[in-house]
């Protein structure tokens, strides 16, 4: 079965055909570096890293853009609030940035660009714009006519007179129309400001990605992704200009994910259910955070309650403890029983949903039960007295090669294990075996403080979080 993308440009799901032969050219709206990134944005971060993950494991090569907005309104305002200078501001977000995404088990994009880094290709496309009428100046603003673009509309699925004045879009006296937006702005006193045909001034926030992708890819890329906020104004901002400017289509398929609700209420600041990725990670491990968003389809909304983080970190623990335990039977097992053949058939059809489901656009949710099938009939496999190491080995690695693609980390508790506790639980051993009781149950408390629970096994003993 090929890969089915539901595209937002055509309301369908189509098969997915890459310029290029096994390649695949996809850029993803980064953010805004003005302030820690929130839960919202995390939802993109995590399911786009996953779609490239999955397109990466289907044998694609894979060229994955994501930029940074790192001068724009929001970021002046914070800067002079803050008293900082905008770069140093948004060197520290864009550090902050990477830190909290590495922690959602994110892998960086293969080119992360800048605004500020493409001043000179933004104003080179912006004159073109004006040359082909695209555009035009008015008082040190340049304008992009709306109007003039014949397929304006066509993501958002409205015609041009349903369409109302979107975010960032003001209207004003400046315009030929409402519905035109800024690719120029004419600078404030005071502002961070660069030079052009119009005079002094920074880009409006539409033009920036359309130079950004152009700048990477070329005239046509094969996936557009963000959030459903992205879709209008800015991406249907986004075809118009490029379109313009190339005369060829500009991206393939769109795709864009849904919202996240805090407790069935729209997050917002003002409500004061406002939640950081930055905050949130320091109170649940981050995998657990990645596990609850690919626990629903991406372009589904997702609720963040409590309940449902819990219910996320119990599943997330059902399969570190499935995959822990086959590691653990694994260092001591003998082949006293031959290979069952049913037993490899469940792992071989388990699989194959896997790939099943996430060929149909990305469906992590119903992946997931692959993984939970997996898990299930491991646990039931090793509660045999005798095993079979070829059995055990094919269900730890049919694991650890799934959550893989979702980038779910098995082994965090491992990782976690210093060589102090490593020390102590072997002085424990080493006391049991000189009968010195009184010490062997001293470290197990200690080791209990740290929330590391020992497990005297017939294989010897294994430990886990408690």
């Amino acid at each position: 079965m090929a890969i089915q993308i539901f595209n937002t440009l055509t309301r369908e799901k189509e098969e997915f055909k890459p310029i290029e032969e096994g390649k695949v050219r996809m850029y993803v709206c980064g953010p805004t570096v003005y302030n820690y990134i929130h839960i919202g944005n995390a939802r993109p971060v995590i399911v786009y890293d996953t779609v490239r993950r999955y397109l990466t494991y289907r044998g694609y090569e894979v060229d994955y853009v994501s930029n940074f907005t790192d001068v724009d309104d929001k970021i002046i305002k914070a800067a002079n609030e803050l008293g900082e200078d905008v770069s140093e501001l948004t060197e520290r977000f864009i550090a902050a940035y990477f830190e909290d995404i590495t922690a959602l088990g994110a892998q960086k994009a293969d080119a992360h660009p800048r605004v500020t880094e493409h001043m000179d290709e933004i104003i080179e496309f912006i004159d073109v714009l004006v040359q082909k009428g695209y555009a035009y100046e008015s008082q040190g603003d340049v304008y992009y006519r709306t109007r003039k673009f014949k397929n304006y509309g066509q993501l958002s699925h409205q015609s041009v007179d349903d369409l109302k004045v979107g975010a960032r879009i003001e209207a004003g006296t400046k315009k030929e129309d409402d519905l035109d937006f800024a690719l120029w702005k004419a600078a404030k006193p005071g502002e961070i400001s660069w030079k052009s045909p119009w005079g002094e001034g920074r880009p409006g926030w539409h033009i920036e990605c359309s130079v950004m992708v152009h700048n990477h890819f070329g005239d046509t890329i094969d996936i557009h992704a963000g959030g459903q906020d992205l879709k209008f104004p800015h991406h249907e901002n986004e075809i118009a200009q490029s379109e313009a400017y190339t005369d060829k289509k500009f991206s393939n398929y769109w795709m864009h994910n849904g919202y996240i609700n805090i407790d069935n209420e729209k997050m917002s600041k003002s409500l004061g259910n406002f939640i950081l990725v930055h905050d949130i990670i320091q109170q649940i491990d981050p995998q657990v955070l990645r596990f609850f968003i690919l626990s629903v389809h991406y372009r589904n909304p997702i609720n963040f309650a409590q309940d449902l983080v819990e219910a996320a970190a119990n599943g997330l623990d059902r399969l570190r403890t499935a995959h822990q335990n086959l590691q653990h039977r694994l260092k001591a097992a003998t082949n006293l029983v031959e290979v069952d053949e049913a037993e490899l058939q469940i792992i071989e059809d388990a699989k194959a949903y896997f790939v099943e489901s996430m060929d149909d656009d990305f469906n992590t949710a119903n992946a997931i039960s692959a993984l939970f099938t997996i898990s299930t009939a491991a646990n039931k496999y090793l509660t045999a007295e005798n095993t079979n190491t070829e059995v055990l080995e094919a269900y730890k690695t049919a694991l650890e090669e799934l959550t893989g693609v979702l980038g779910i980390q098995l082994a965090q508790a491992e990782e976690l294990l210093d060589a102090d506790i490593d020390a102590l639980i072997e002085e424990r051993q080493q006391a049991r075996k000189d009968r010195n009781f009184a010490r062997a149950d001293e470290i197990r408390d200690i080791l209990k403080e740290q929330n590391i629970i020992l497990e005297d096994t017939r294989q010897g003993v294994r430990w886990k979080r408690g």
